[in-house]
């Protein structure tokens, strides 16, 4: 997700217009359907409530009780959960570096790898778009959509002897010692991120913030990253999120609260 973002993004560009040209015009019965359908896949797939799928607190789990309570396809009513990141944003943590040692804890949120040592951690990405009538009218006047692709990798770590609070601590050091930029490597490809800002207070969690990352995108242009952080007893969930429209323009964006919602909840 560090600079395997802007390559993925710059594809994504192409699909989502694409998209745009294919929803441009009111006919909407096809995407009714459609929509009929993922509500009633979702419906069928709605994870039972209880704490069944919940982390125990203060225990670092194995990697079998990661898979467990990391997110899966029935939390979620939107969008499309992977239990494997794809080829080209899986990147080994012996492939990551930064020409600042303490801005390394970002880039692994990015690149959805654990911090520090954990006793095990798993990854999940998950994918979706929103649409929304556009502003903008089709050139003989018709009705126009505006499409907003979102994607996040997600990395569940649990942690013996205090190894979770110390991650979120070396994540907030990070973001003060980084707020000026940084450069970092990620396999044979090169990332210059020219702002980190945030910290912004969660809710969920015992502990949770957000931050804001902005990555070089060619010239003087910049786009918008964030990352989230939280924390539940030994067990720490991070995300990286990337929004088309904010990676090509640099625009604010939101994060998709029921993605981080639905997976702090299994927390515990």
């Amino acid at each position: 997700m560090s600079s395997t973002a802007v390559r993925r993004t710059a594809l994504a560009a192409s699909a989502a217009a694409l998209a745009l040209l294919a929803t441009a015009c009111g006919g909407s019965s096809d995407d009714d359907s459609a929509a009929g359908d993922d509500k009633a896949k979702a419906e069928q797939s709605a994870p039972a409530e209880g704490a069944e799928g919940s982390a125990p607190a203060g225990k670092a789990l194995t990697a079998a009780e990661l898979e467990k309570v990391a997110l899966a396809q029935a939390d979620v009513k939107n969008g499309e959960v992977a239990t494997e990141l794809s080829a080209e944003d899986q990147v080994a943590k012996d492939k990551i570096s930064a020409d600042n040692e303490a801005c390394l804890p970002l880039v692994h949120v990015q690149g959805a790898v654990a911090q520090g040592e954990p006793a095990a951690d798993v990854q999940r990405s998950w994918q979706g778009q929103s649409e929304s009538p556009s502003e903008s009218k089709g050139p003989d006047g018709q009705d126009m959509t505006d499409i907003d692709v979102n994607e996040i990798l997600i990395n569940v770590a649990s942690y013996a002897d205090g190894g979770a609070e110390q991650a979120v601590a070396g994540l907030k050091t990070a973001v003060e010692k980084c707020a000026g930029g940084f450069e970092a490597t990620v396999g044979s490809d090169k990332m210059r991120v020219t702002e980190v800002s945030g910290l912004d207070r969660l809710k969920g969690g015992d502990e949770g913030f957000t931050v804001d990352i902005g990555v070089a995108t060619g010239g003087d242009s910049s786009g918008l990253m964030k990352l989230v952080v939280v924390r539940k007893g030994a067990t720490l969930a991070t995300f990286s999120a990337v929004n088309l429209s904010a990676m090509m323009t640099g625009a604010e964006f939101e994060v998709p609260a029921d993605v981080v919602d639905a997976q702090v909840a299994k927390l515990g």
